[in-house]
């Protein structure tokens, strides 16, 4: 063997070498990241009462309800439509680039989010900008994270790296709701603040750590396809959140004007979108990868899985702040954080199973994992139907862990499957058209559960709450006027830590009620109790719903075929590889 042989071969060692090291590098650079981005998507939900407290402005008026809203919303709803377009400006200018840019414009817009000084509609203003360029930053970081994993690691591995990366994502969103309960009481500011450092470490890494090492596209923007793309998705976001809200005589708002005006455009946009999207010679959405049927199931089964899930936050922390906690002895102010705490088994099921689950999924393929989860998170779904509304927490916690576990196990491996599909060309496209249906169908989750669930209260709680008002002398006239309020009142009030009898009546009312009678009404069983029947009424609905959404995501994995994985290289669907 040759001397020139041998430094050959010490080379190509060498290479390797610096090859392995840097995947695990981008792995926990990625992971990081994506942890930033889901924690502040729900890290709002539970600081929300202090954050309005220290704006001094109050979220349950009806003239503050859209700032309520899209507190909650602004950020998901914006990272759901600029996903797609960062993921193809990673395919176009580098996906390391576009991912430190994402965590450039996050912490900037985490160190505004800190300094305002305003306070009442400015403050509140104020805050929802800077939420929605948050957002924009967020989506920098997710998009480009799922194509940088894929080019760092060789097929083989991409479960365990995506399975990794991909359950921080989710459990950010459960840590994010602990987190917001520890720092928005010692000081609300905290809530954004924490995300500066954190901001500053990630970035400083990135820029000198990650390195482009896929295949770079050099097509133009789709400029048309995405202007049409964001303002249509936008346009039925905005009215899938403003359908939950009252209008007029209705305790629902999806016969106003607002309502179907907006999302009759965003469909007539969306679908000039597909139609452009068929012309354009280089098109954002990659409609072609649709033919790629491990793309297209596992897609479909995203959203489906998304759609069952996304919702289940909002009625567990309900059920827990509105009912639960306060039955059991917790005042209202300390629910939203106990709130939080109990629902850790959740994210210890996904902890657990998603690196499991992934790993396995790189030497037994993704199909039995993800349909086995499904499949699973549905009988939990149908577990949490048969719990009492004061449920022992025993029991409580193990259906939890075991749906987290379901999760954990389907998002992991399914997430890769979908990564291993898309040419090298096309994995920041089709990473983004991914996330953007997982995404989209948690804005849209949270619009069914919450319709479901206001249509069950509807039907039985005026009645409940007259008898139970009028039965501890509260007037007449109060009684009635809070009964015929909006029931999506009386779930705020319980989701954002509020004493729902005590705003909803008022110091007024309060002062011309027999000291006992207050006692009562104010006190921790007189709420739960009255709310009770109805809520587990809507709540029935909505868990059969989510049964529903994950035995059709279980169907969808199925489909998905066997084992398929494209080439490193560009290539288009129909010569990728199949194992």
């Amino acid at each position: 063997m040759s001397i020139k042989d041998d430094l050959d071969r010490g080379t190509g060692s060498d290479r390797a070498s610096r090859d392995d090291r840097y995947k695990w590098v981008a792995l926990t650079n990625t992971t990081v990241g994506v942890l930033l981005a889901t924690i502040d998507a729900s890290i709002m939900l539970i600081a929300m009462p202090d954050i309005f407290r220290g704006i001094q402005l109050d979220p349950l008026l009806p003239e503050n309800s859209f700032y309520l809203l899209w507190m909650i919303l602004g950020y998901l709803v914006t990272s759901s439509v600029l996903v797609v377009s960062v993921g193809r400006l990673g395919d176009l200018f580098g996906r390391v680039k576009m991912y430190n840019l994402g965590f450039v414009v996050y912490t900037f817009a985490s160190l505004m989010l800190t300094i305002t000084w305003m306070t009442g509609h400015a403050g509140a203003i104020w805050l929802l900008v800077w939420r929605i360029v948050q957002g924009i930053g967020g989506a920098f970081l997710v998009g480009n994270s799922g194509a940088i994993l894929t080019d760092a690691f060789p097929a083989h591995q991409r479960g365990l790296a995506l399975g990794i990366n991909n359950v921080a994502g989710i459990s950010g969103t459960f840590i994010g709701l602990v987190l917001g309960g520890l720092l928005a009481p010692v000081n609300w500011r905290l809530v954004f603040l924490i995300s500066v450092p954190c901001g500053v470490f990630g970035a400083v890494w990135a820029y000198r750590r990650l390195r482009d090492v896929g295949t770079r596209s050099h097509e133009p923007v789709d400029w048309l396809g995405n202007v049409t793309f964001a303002a249509g998705l936008i346009l039925v976001m905005i009215g899938i959140t403003h359908g939950i809200q009252p209008y007029g005589a209705h305790t629902m708002g999806w016969t106003s004007p607002l309502v179907l005006g907006s999302l009759a455009a965003g469909v007539v946009l969306l679908l000039a979108f597909a139609a452009i999207e068929r012309r354009v010679r280089f098109p954002m959405f990659r409609l072609p990868l649709f033919r790629i049927r491990a793309f297209t199931f596992g897609t479909l089964s995203t959203f489906l899985s998304a759609l069952g899930r996304g919702g289940l936050m909002f009625m567990m922390i309900i059920w827990l702040q509105g009912i639960w906690l306060p039955l059991h002895g917790y005042t209202f102010e300390e629910t939203p954080l106990w709130a939080g705490i109990h629902m850790l088994p959740l994210t210890v099921g996904f902890l657990a199973a998603g690196p499991v689950s992934g790993y396995l999924s790189d030497r037994f393929g993704a199909r039995p994992f993800a349909t086995g989860g499904m499949i699973v998170a549905a009988v939990t779904f149908g577990l949490l139907e048969l719990l009492p509304i004061d449920f022992p927490y025993w029991q409580f916690a193990g259906i939890l862990l075991l749906n987290g576990l379901a999760m954990g196990c389907f998002a992991s491996p399914n997430r890769a499957a979908v990564m291993n599909s898309l040419p090298a060309a096309d994995r920041g496209a089709g990473g983004g058209m991914n996330s953007t249906f997982q995404n989209s169908a948690q804005v849209f989750s949270i619009g069914i559960f919450f319709s479901l669930m206001i249509a069950g209260l509807a039907a039985t709680l005026p009645s409940a709450l007259t008898s139970g008002l009028e039965a501890h002398h509260v007037p007449a006239a109060a009684a009635t006027a809070i009964a015929s309020s909006p029931p999506v009142s009386v779930l705020f009030a319980a989701f954002l830590g509020y004493n729902p009898m005590q705003h909803l009546l008022g110091d007024a009312v309060l002062a011309q009620m027999p000291p006992a009678d207050v006692a009562a009404v104010t006190g921790n069983t007189f709420f739960p109790d009255l709310i009770s029947g109805p809520f587990e009424a809507g709540l029935h609905i909505a868990f059969g719903f989510a049964i529903a959404a994950c035995l059709i995501a279980a169907a969808a994995s199925v489909s998905r075929g066997t084992r398929y994985v494209a080439a490193d290289r560009s290539t288009t669907p129909a010569t990728a590889p199949e194992h």
